[in-house]
């Protein structure tokens, strides 16, 4: 969609417009907008003690170059097309991607497992290395001893994290005009000192580039992997496309952040040129000495900001995970009344800054950091690649040899990156690897144990055809009122019924098996919101839809059901809830371990009732115990 609507439906106007590129500036744009501060400097220390000014104008192109492929051409130009009614990231694309094929393909759920996983560690690192990067330059501009670096960044950070739960679209409105002061301070800065040595605009030419790469060995890919520093919120830039929309997110990116960008690169490397002794402290020296200190204080604002790209798009792709069966339901809690896709998730949120700190105290400074960044964004981008073959060759109908060769060139460049980060294995890599790992093996788990416990409770079930033939033949007691049953699979009886059956052995007038499924889309639209079957004259089956971005509301879709022939009165209705207690087996099933944290992730998931806005007044809970 061009722009994201209200919810009355309407586009917003010119000026909402505009608020919505300056959020998606102080919002999707704040972590690859910090790249100047660390990208510049760690490719030029890669690549030797002192740096030929042949090498000074490779690097710069490079940066630049990956700059005008990776982000504006592969995901502004290209994968922004790939959304998902309006909604962006890696399960827009598994879900566009699955409902293409003819069967749900476990190779395609695979990469988006891992690409997700992946971006979950960006999400951890991003925040660490922004914040303790700006805090370390606060050491050059003011008496902050080195001691203080780490303590003050853990300061900041908790802060960031703390203010999440104000929305995003307050967070926005307060961090985008800070932001746009930002990009124009990189301008200036770059096209004051790129007259320091005009020579440095022949690193736009892409021969530069490529002359580096080819020509140095080895340190052309060392390089490589920090190069790439500055590209890292591309991925961020896709997964965060549904809070502000496409138009805003592009015109953002064409017309300020890539001008700005490019100009800073080009702007660090000419003093690069002049000053080759500045290299260590390359970016905040760009800035006049009467100036460091607010601009060290401005920069420690921007990157407080970049964590907010990574922060919003890590609730997204949870939501989305979420409602695509890959974890457990979560808090999640809206935070604005007109833009469906800005949420909070406390649980994420807690846990990324668990996982930041405790990265902030392992390596202490950004140089360190560096080396463990990288290596879970490009392991993102290379599966994003793949999963948009099977989006262009089946839902743009492009066939599979175009596609191929459309995206062959994207996924050349991102294996080239993959192998450039993975230099820096040991040195740091490992970690996001490692998060990365640890995500997976818990998604993969989620649906591994998910599906194995719908097979085993199918197994032990009645079919609710049976159940309504024996139901005609006894004289079970009826009482007044209408009784909803909640089950994920219509076919069988809930085992809530067959409970009440058993041990109160009473029925309601009306009863109604209600089921709630996530299409493969973020908007269920109204037609298909509602579908309502009468199997006997007081028996009816209910199919509520929802999209993956939509949180569910049983009352509310059953007041709906009016209008398709449904009695329903809020005060006479009793909601009949089974609660599963599960039981680990190391016999059969998953591994006993695996078990287990099947069983630890369920204890996460948020109270059905609370889920699905189900008044608790009128809940009945009956429990069975089921061995996985």
């Amino acid at each position: 969609m061009p722009t994201p609507t209200s919810a009355d439906g309407h586009h917003p106007g010119g000026g909402a417009k505009w608020m919505l590129l300056l959020g998606s500036l102080g919002v999707v744009y704040g972590d690859i907008g910090t790249s100047p501060l660390y990208a510049m400097r760690e490719s030029l220390l890669h690549a030797g003690d002192n740096p030929t000014d042949v090498e000074i104008l490779g690097i710069v192109s490079l940066l630049i170059w990956a700059l005008i492929i990776v982000v504006t051409l592969k995901y502004v130009v290209m994968m922004m097309r790939a959304d998902n009614g309006g909604e962006g990231g890696t399960f827009s694309l598994l879900a566009l991607a699955q409902s293409s094929l003819k069967t749900p393909s476990p190779v395609v759920l695979t990469l988006a497992i891992v690409g997700a996983a992946l971006f979950y560690g960006d999400s951890i690192l991003t925040p660490a290395i922004s914040v303790l990067s700006a805090v370390e330059g606060l050491t050059t501009a003011s008496p902050l001893p080195k001691s203080w670096v780490v303590p003050v960044t853990l300061v900041i950070l908790t802060a960031v994290y703390v203010v999440q739960s104000y929305g995003t679209e307050r967070v926005a409105t307060f961090f985008g005009p800070i932001m746009l002061v930002w990009f124009a301070v990189l301008t200036i800065l770059g096209v004051v000192h790129i007259f320091d040595a005009p020579e440095i605009l022949w690193a736009l030419s892409p021969t530069y580039a490529l002359s580096f790469m080819f020509g140095h060995g080895i340190i052309g890919f060392t390089v490589l992997g920090s190069v790439f520093l500055a590209v890292t919120g591309a991925e961020a830039l896709y997964a965060d496309m549904g809070h502000f929309g496409r138009d805003p997110i592009r015109r953002a990116w064409l017309f300020c952040v890539l001008p700005a960008l490019s100009l800073n690169y080009l702007g660090q490397g000419a003093m690069a040129l002049t000053q080759p002794e500045a290299i260590e402290n390359l970016f905040f020296l760009t800035a006049p000495e009467w100036a460091r200190l607010p601009f060290v204080l401005l920069a420690t604002l921007a990157t407080v900001i970049a964590a907010q790209a990574v922060i919003t798009g890590a609730y997204s792709l949870t939501r989305q995970a979420m409602m695509l069966g890959l974890l457990p339901r979560l808090e999640v809690t809206h935070t604005s009344e007109t833009q469906h896709g800005q949420i909070y998730m406390p649980k994420i949120n807690w846990l990324m800054l668990a996982g930041a700190i405790l990265l902030v105290i392992l390596f202490e400074n950004s140089s360190a950091l560096a080396s463990a960044y990288g290596i879970a964004v490009v392991g993102t981008m290379f599966t994003t690649s793949f999963l948009a073959i099977v989006v262009i060759a089946r839902v743009w109908k492009w066939g599979w040899w175009l596609a191929v060769l459309v995206m062959l060139p994207f996924i050349v460049i991102d294996t080239s990156f993959l192998i450039a980060n993975l230099l820096k294995l040991f040195d740091g890599g490992y970690v996001p690897l490692l998060l990365g790992v640890v995500i997976a093996v818990m998604m993969w788990t989620w649906v591994r144990g998910t599906r194995i416990l719908a097979e085993k409770v199918r197994k032990g079930s009645v079919p609710m055809v049976d159940l309504l033939k024996s139901l005609m033949k006894t004289s079970a007691t009826r009482v007044p009122g209408t009784a909803i049953f909640l089950t994920s699979d219509p076919e069988v009886a809930p085992a809530a019924m067959l409970h009440n059956l058993k041990h109160n052995k009473v029925l309601h007038e009306r009863n109604i098996i209600v089921t709630v499924r996530t299409l493969q889309r973020p908007y269920a639209s109204p037609e298909e919101r509602i579908k309502l079957e009468w199997m006997a004259e007081d028996f009816a089956r209910l199919q509520i839809c929802y999209g993956y971005m939509e949180t569910p509301n049983i009352p509310k879709a059953l007041a709906k059901a009016k209008s398709h022939g449904l009695k329903f009165d809020i005060m006479s209705t009793s909601f009949f809830i089974g609660r599963r207690s599960l039981r680990a087996s190391a016999k059969e099933g998953m591994p006993l371990w695996q078990d287990n944290l099947y069983i630890g992730l369920s204890k996460q998931a948020d109270d059905l009732i609370e889920y699905f806005r189900i008044p608790a007044g009128r809940v009945i809970e009956l429990g069975s115990q089921v061995t996985l």
